[in-house]
């Protein structure tokens, strides 16, 4: 039997099902492996599968009408993607890339329908999943329309720091690989303006950065610098 190789991440749709549910879904499909920077699914392409992640991240983008990449969203373990393609027939609407290596499950689009139909925690599972990545929009939104690109950047790190971080002794190390040129297709801001306020932060001791690597060291002063409420109230 199939089992989940890592916890999985807080919004995904394997933390919203019990343990029938998800070793049912882990027991039908196939399983696959990717290299970082492997392609997953390219926008564009036709869908007839979907795939849950058991270990590793990936990038999903999307290209625009002008051939600007954005950055949509980081997945981890226990995140399903490409489930609204496969479920309406659409082609891919973004593509997914590897960060690191990425071990999945791979059902394909009769399998994920006849799961959604027969098994009802799934399927409240996937409304879940979907809501929190709305909402995960909607605060993207929001925040571009109200923060400066210093406060973007800087929120955009506490909330990694807080879903997907790991406290050691140097401070919360976030749990992915991450760019500064991810950051600024998340946040939408150029990349120098990206580099200019994690250089800032790196001065006041508030953060440390290695290739694709942050440590939130002083994650209280971080709050601080973008205004949030001390228990992270955002």
């Amino acid at each position: 039997m199939r089992r989940m190789d890592l916890p999985p991440v807080e919004g995904s749709l394997l933390s919203y099902v019990g343990p029938a549910e998800r070793e049912h879904l882990l027991a039908i499909g196939v399983r696959r492996h990717f290299a970082d920077g492997d392609p997953l699914l390219r926008q564009g392409d036709p869908s007839d599968h979907v795939l849950l992640l058991l270990a590793g991240w990936v990038r999903v983008s999307a290209i625009d009408a002008d051939g600007q990449e954005m950055l949509i969203a980081l997945r981890g373990p226990g995140d399903l993607i490409g489930e609204l393609a496969a479920l309406h027939g659409w082609h891919r609407t973004a593509n997914v890339e590897a960060l690191t290596r990425v071990d999945v499950v791979q059902l394909l689009r009769p399998q994920f329908v006849e799961c959604v139909h027969a098994y009802p925690e799934i399927a409240i599972g996937l409304v879940k999943q979907m809501s929190a990545r709305l909402r995960e929009v909607q605060t993207i939104l929001a925040e571009i329309n109200s923060l400066d690109v210093n406060r973007r950047v800087a929120k955009y790190v506490l909330h990694l720091a807080g879903r997907h971080g790991t406290p050691g002794p140097d401070g919360i190390t976030l749990g992915m690989p991450l760019s500064q040129q991810d950051i600024a297709a998340r946040v939408g801001a150029s990349l120098r303006s990206v580099a200019r306020t994690l250089a800032d932060l790196r001065r006041l001791g508030i953060v440390g950065t290695d290739r694709k690597r942050i440590v939130v060291r002083r994650p209280a002063d971080l709050r601080s610098y973008v205004g949030t409420m001390p228990d992270g109230t955002q």
